[in-house]
């Protein structure tokens, strides 16, 4: 018989409407904004109603929106607030349930802490206990095909829960999340002053500077900063806030904060190139432009036939098994574990555009960008249907790897247009939230600089004559690799 964990608080915490509730998580992403730069492997983020800490959670859920599509496997832990527990304690549950569908849990990841101390199965501290399920909403929306383990927490040392998580750990398919809200229920000035110190111990990792009223959490939260610090990751504080500052009133308010880990690798393993294209002669690139151009080429001659296999891979596994491959990035070369930006294009025989997804920035290993975004161009590019397997032998493929983006100093769009440098830019535009991107091989579609500018406006969503005070313009250059077929 199936097990299913309904939904508790749905209607209370958040919308139990699903049309509703899947409205508001999108609005709470929407305005985090979009992010740039790698992703972390673990967040800690608020479990309070929406309307108090949401926009807070979304900020730290948006850290995964390059990435989303690579992790299959959700291990998300919080405190009981209901059905008081020692250790750790997993819910017997097949399903978790929300207004959104349900979402599997991982039974061989649990099967694989099953029989450690400190951890046991005990349903009743799941059935009512909102500090996981609020979370379950904007996985369900950010994350593609998932499975989840739902950990209650209660008195545990940070040692016992450290050794759970290194056990789940996994890979890139694998996201930790720690629900903990803050100080509970003092006034606006000193729930300032505990959570600016809980905040403190969390950016040091030191769980033993939590105060007992410092996180409601705390028992999850310092599993995870004890091994953050075995691990030498480093930790960034995304957000810090009341709802005093929210939703609510200054007298009796509730702490709420968002902070991101990343793995030292995922840090350091960046690819060296700062980009500056100096306003010379249109046809000429810049030093540093010059440079990006030799070491790609030079890499793409070494690595452009694995890259190639990759991509096709990734399309060809998600054909056969419905979703995304995960990929074992120690078994990827040295080179291509550094963070790289790469747009996937696919097109069919005669040349028409299928589908094209790509990272316009540097934000993770170059390998698990390409699988990625092969993967997007095929199945996610919401100009297409998805690429069938009928189609795909067919298809034909190319990756372009991109510098770093430089922006352009521009005083108006004529600036702008002579500025311009036909055949060898990309460029990207925004202005008042609206953005677009050209890869530089559009010049071979639209070769006169105005003609491009317009269409790129057009693709942003702005009339083609458009131009404002806050209209922003970066450029790029792409090395650029085919698969024959």
């Amino acid at each position: 018989m199936t097990a299913i964990r309904k939904a508790a608080v749905a209607g209370m915490f958040y919308p139990g409407d699903a049309r509703q509730l899947s409205s508001d998580v999108k609005g709470f992403l929407s305005d985090a904004g979009q992010v740039d730069g790698p992703a972390p492997k673990a967040i800690i983020a608020p479990h309070a109603g929406y309307r108090y800490s949401g926009a807070i959670a979304a900020k730290a859920y948006a850290l995964l929106k390059p990435v989303a599509d690579q992790i299959t496997r959700v291990v998300l832990l919080g405190p009981c607030h209901r059905v008081a527990v020692r250790g750790l304690a997993l819910s017997g549950a097949d399903y978790f349930e929300t207004p959104l569908g349900r979402i599997e849990i991982d039974k061989d990841a649990e099967a694989e802490i099953r029989d450690m101390a400190q951890v046991a199965v005990f349903p009743p501290t799941h059935e009512a206990e909102h500090a996981l399920e609020v979370h379950l909403p904007f996985l369900q929306e950010l994350l593609g095909d998932f499975k989840l383990v739902p950990i209650v927490v209660g008195e545990a040392s940070p040692v016992q829960v450290a050794e759970v998580l290194s056990k789940l750990w996994g890979g890139p398919e694998t996201l930790i999340v720690i629900s903990s809200d803050l100080s509970h229920f003092l006034d606006y000035g000193s729930a300032q002053q505990i959570d600016k110190r809980t905040c403190d111990a969390i950016m040091s990792l030191a769980p033993d500077k939590i105060e007992k009223n410092g996180a409601c959490g705390r028992f999850p939260v310092g599993g995870l900063l004890h091994l953050a610090k075995e691990r030498g990751m480093k930790v960034e504080t995304i957000d810090l806030k009341n709802s005093g500052d929210t939703a609510g009133t200054k007298d009796r308010v509730v702490g709420y904060g968002a902070w991101a880990f990343y793995d030292p690798v995922t840090r350091k393993k960046t690819v060296p190139l700062n980009i500056t294209i100096n306003r010379k002669h249109p046809d000429e690139k810049s030093d540093s432009a010059a440079d990006f151009e030799k070491q790609t080429k030079q890499l793409l001659a070494t690595h452009g036939p694995h890259l190639l296999q990759l991509a096709d891979t990734s399309i060809r596994h998600a054909l056969e098994h419905g979703k995304p491959m995960s990929l074992n990035l120690g078994e990827q070369p040295e080179a291509l574990r550094a963070d790289g930006a790469s747009f996937v294009t696919l097109k069919t025989a005669d040349k028409q555009l299928r589908g094209c997804i790509g990272s316009p920035m540097a934000h993770q290993p170059l390998a698990l960008d390409v699988a990625a975004n092969a993967y997007k161009a095929a199945f996610r590019d919401p100009r297409f249907n998805p690429v069938t397997t009928a189609e795909y032998d067919g298809l034909l493929m190319s990756i372009s790897v991109l510098s770093p983006q430089a922006p352009m100093q521009i005083e108006s769009e004529e600036d702008l247009l002579k500025q311009l440098r036909p055949g060898i830019d990309g460029l990207v535009i925004s202005d008042g939230g609206r953005r677009a991107l050209f890869l530089p091989a559009v010049w071979e579609q639209l070769p006169d600089p105005r003609q491009f500018l317009a269409h790129l406006k057009r693709k942003a969503g702005m009339a083609a004559n458009h131009w404002s005070p806050d209209f922003r313009a970066n450029r790029f250059i792409a090395e650029e690799i085919h698969a024959e077929r």
